[in-house]
């Protein structure tokens, strides 16, 4: 069962077309990714999701319903949570801080995700608990980010470079870390470029190439076809 749908999307900068076409989905409880050279339409397509930019045409469908046109905070609200690119902590924020400003249970969760639970998943955390973002490395900045939408208990986790400038050992511990969130029934959405590192967590990937997809398929397809990562990943 698709929990996200896009289906025909269309989405323009003022009169700049970003998006043509793109359609995709994210099963419940499996991890998809969206993949593609940089300028391709990923972050775009994030935006057009979470409503922070508008789509003309096409449709986006949560849980079954309709979210075109909805503000990015009842998009929030109907249990979408986003890891955005760059971070994007409050600086000026304690750790503990920039987690409880988000805390909610719109999702109405029996196990919701609290403070302590947060601190308990990155236990890196918790030893910066009354640190200021700025004063946290880029690896616990990202574990915060990631914490602080956890804290809105969203049913589908949406994370837009998760990996980007981070260090091999803690990208590994990113990973494993969204291993367990999978394993727990979460719905992810991965917008990443580090695809031998990602591939054994997820299930379906969509390969974008100027603002619609032009391939879809499996982790063994994807990982064994050096034509197809070379042609539309540079890799």
């Amino acid at each position: 069962m698709a929990m996200l749908e896009l289906n025909g999307v269309e989405t323009y900068y003022g009169t700049i077309q970003a998006l043509f076409g793109m359609s995709l989905y994210c099963a419940e409880g499996r991890v998809t990714t969206l993949i593609g050279r940089n300028g391709m339409g990923k972050t775009t397509t994030v935006g057009s999701i979470i409503g922070t930019l508008a789509c003309r045409s096409g449709e986006i469908r949560f849980d079954g319903s309709p979210i075109n046109g909805k503000p990015a905070y009842q998009v929030a609200q109907l249990g979408i949570g986003l890891v955005p690119e760059g971070r994007q902590i409050f600086p000026n924020l304690s750790v503990r801080e920039n987690l409880i400003a988000t805390a909610a249970n719109f999702s109405r969760s029996d196990d919701p995700w609290t403070l302590e639970r947060v601190l308990e998943f990155f236990p890196r955390l918790c030893e910066r608990l009354n640190n200021q973002g700025s004063q946290l490395s880029g690896g616990e900045q990202q574990m915060l980010a990631i914490g602080r939408a956890l804290m809105l208990n969203p049913r589908l986790l949406i994370l837009d470079e998760a990996t980007e400038g981070l260090a091999p050992l803690i990208r590994q511990e990113i990973w494993r870390r969204l291993e367990e969130l999978k394993q727990s029934g979460l719905t992810i959405l991965l917008i990443d470029k580090n695809i031998d590192e990602f591939a054994h967590i997820a299930d379906n990937h969509f390969i974008v190439e100027k603002g619609q997809v032009v391939w879809q398929g499996g982790s063994s397809e994807l990982t064994s076809d050096a034509d197809l990562k070379a042609r539309y990943l540079g890799i």
